[in-house]
C-alpha cells in the first residue's frame, strides 16, 4: 500500500473515517482489514466534528526469494 509507513518491524497504515460512517460500518471495515490483510488496530482518535483517524498496524512481511519454498 501507498499510505503505509514502516517503523522498525511495524508498517502502519492510516486510515480517515468521516463523520457519517457509522460505528458498526467504522467496525466492519476494520475487521475486513484486520481478516483479509493482517492488520491490527494500533490508534484511534475521534476529532470533534466526528470525523475518525485510524492507524492500523502489522509486523512488516519479509520478502523471499522467487521460487524458494520457505
Amino acid at each position: 500500500m501507498s499510505d503505509a509507513v514502516t517503523d522498525g518491524d511495524w508498517e502502519y497504515l492510516p486510515l480517515r473515517l468521516p463523520p457519517d460512517v457509522s460505528r458498526v460500518t467504522a467496525a466492519t471495515q476494520l475487521a475486513i482489514h484486520a481478516e483479509f490483510s493482517g492488520w491490527e488496530l494500533s490508534t484511534v482518535r475521534l476529532y470533534a466534528d466526528g470525523t475518525r483517524k485510524v492507524w492500523l498496524r502489522r509486523k512488516v512481511r519479509k520478502a523471499g526469494l522467487p521460487g524458494v519454498i520457505v
